[in-house]
């Protein structure tokens, strides 16, 4: 055994007493996952497809059919579900896009549906479970794949055609309302946030309007979990599985949003053992773009949840129906949501591993980890914002450079720091997060180092 690895492994038998249900299911999140429906999944997937499109630019104001109809049903279920849920339209009037290949050839109202759970002790936090409603009919050929990175996108149908779109998305509708019935019984420590998103097959409009908006109002949104063609398990190769997620995540290796994919793996399988979550790390699938990749741009941790079996022949079109979806594929994804939010949602805040300070009258971050007194140690520290009246303690995770999971863990107690002895801090990548007294715990805060700035050399 490597010297480092007898270390840790002292460390881990010699650290503070772990709390008693630590890395133990949480009988409430159990019981949560227990409640989510495959009968409700299904009724929402038939009520979606009845409207026979949700294009934006279907029509307006037809009580059963249209985007119209859609939205006022999905705002009206939400309603419903809880008097404790705010709901609202988020709503913009979105102009028209120029060009040959625009989506949106006329202006038009732009409708989010949004329902809010608020939290208690640390509601400031967000968790956002998402999924687009709108769906959308392109006029490519039957069974064709969507277009190469750089083609340009085939022409849109008439938009009150039918555009049925269970897989893509009523599959993500529903598993966002289905979670709002489902958490909205429960009280959180922190808010939920249940979006169903407008304008995904237009560019990923209502997305991008509402991050922004997130970011101009200094929203703190810890988590997004976007789920997007979350209904096929038979690909068009005829590859059939209906065990295994992928969740996307984008770049760098300790981004914010890889490390709520991992966290998305570890309580996934931690609530549903017979489910594999397979984490994808990539921004989205290649060349293509989900409703996580506005809020990956205004700097939020936000991944998306979508099937390995893609089925392209039903993919903006006809054929899109709940004949071709699996309810009980949905399910087990939804399921997988409602264990990670919900363990988050009732999770300690995640502590601080930095701080900022000034150099020559500029800002700079400066990282809570260091050598030691003796040089030759790894030496952490960390920053914790009001913590809560249930924290047991912090852990300390590590990690090779070249390993995509951390390897080690070591719960160290309730303290601000923590040495590991003759460790050296240029082998392994650390982190740490905060567990509270049910064992609920934070996303790791990795120790990440900045790239080192360019610096100008004046010769002569």
């Amino acid at each position: 055994m490597k010297r480092a690895d007898s270390l840790f492994a002292l460390f881990f038998l010699t650290a503070a007493a772990l709390p008693a249900q630590y890395k133990m299911p949480n009988p409430q999140v159990a019981k949560i996952v227990s409640e989510v429906s495959d009968e409700k999944i299904t009724e929402i997937l038939k009520k979606l497809e009845s409207f026979g499109t949700r294009n934006i630019l279907s029509v307006q104001d037809n009580p059963t059919r249209g985007v119209g109809a859609a939205r006022k049903w999905i705002y009206e279920q939400f309603r419903g579900y809880s008097p404790k849920l705010e709901v609202s339209f988020d709503q913009y009037k979105l102009k028209k896009i120029e060009g040959r290949a625009s989506r949106v050839p006329r202006d038009v109202d732009l409708y989010n549906v949004v329902a809010v759970l608020p939290g208690t002790t640390n509601k400031e936090q967000r968790i956002i479970i998402s999924g687009h409603y709108d769906s959308i009919v392109m006029g490519r050929p039957t069974g064709g794949a969507p277009p190469a990175p750089g083609d340009p996108p085939p022409p849109m149908r008439d938009p009150d055609l039918d555009a049925p779109g269970v897989t893509d998305d009523g599959s993500g509708t529903a598993c966002v309302m289905e979670l709002a019935r489902v958490l909205s019984h429960y009280e959180f420590e922190k808010t939920l946030v249940f979006i169903a998103f407008a304008g995904e097959e237009e560019g990923l409009l209502g997305s991008a309007l509402y991050a922004e908006k997130a970011r101009a109002a200094s929203q703190k949104i810890e988590a997004v979990l976007n789920n997007d063609i979350i209904g096929s398990d038979v690909s068009g190769s005829g590859r059939r599985e209906n065990r295994r997620v992928s969740v996307f995540s984008d770049d760098p290796d300790d981004s914010p949003s890889r490390e709520l994919a991992r966290y998305v793996k570890d309580i996934g399988e931690r609530y549903l053992p017979a489910m594999h979550v397979d984490t994808i790390f990539r921004a989205d699938r290649f060349g293509r773009g989900g409703d996580h990749t506005p809020f990956n741009q205004e700097g939020f941790a936000a991944v998306r949840l979508s099937s390995p079996q893609e089925n392209f022949a039903n993919q903006h079109s006809v054929t899109d129906t709940f004949a071709n979806t699996s309810v009980p594929y949905i399910t087990l994804v939804t399921k997988v949501n409602g264990a990670a939010a919900a363990s988050l949602a009732w999770a300690p805040k995640a502590p601080i591993t930095s701080e900022i300070g000034e150099r020559n009258g500029q800002k700079v971050t400066t990282l809570l980890l260091t050598r030691g007194k003796t040089r030759y140690d790894a030496a952490l520290k960390w920053k914790r914002e009001n913590p809560e009246a249930d924290l047991a303690g912090y852990a300390v995770v590590s990690r090779s450079t070249t390993a995509p999971y951390w390897e080690r863990e070591i719960f160290v107690g309730n303290v601000t720091e923590y040495t590991l002895p003759d460790v050296s801090i240029d082998e392994l990548v650390f982190g740490v997060k905060a567990i509270d007294k049910e064992g609920n715990e934070s996303l790791v805060t990795p120790y990440g180092q900045a790239p080192r700035a360019k610096r100008k050399i004046e010769v002569y």
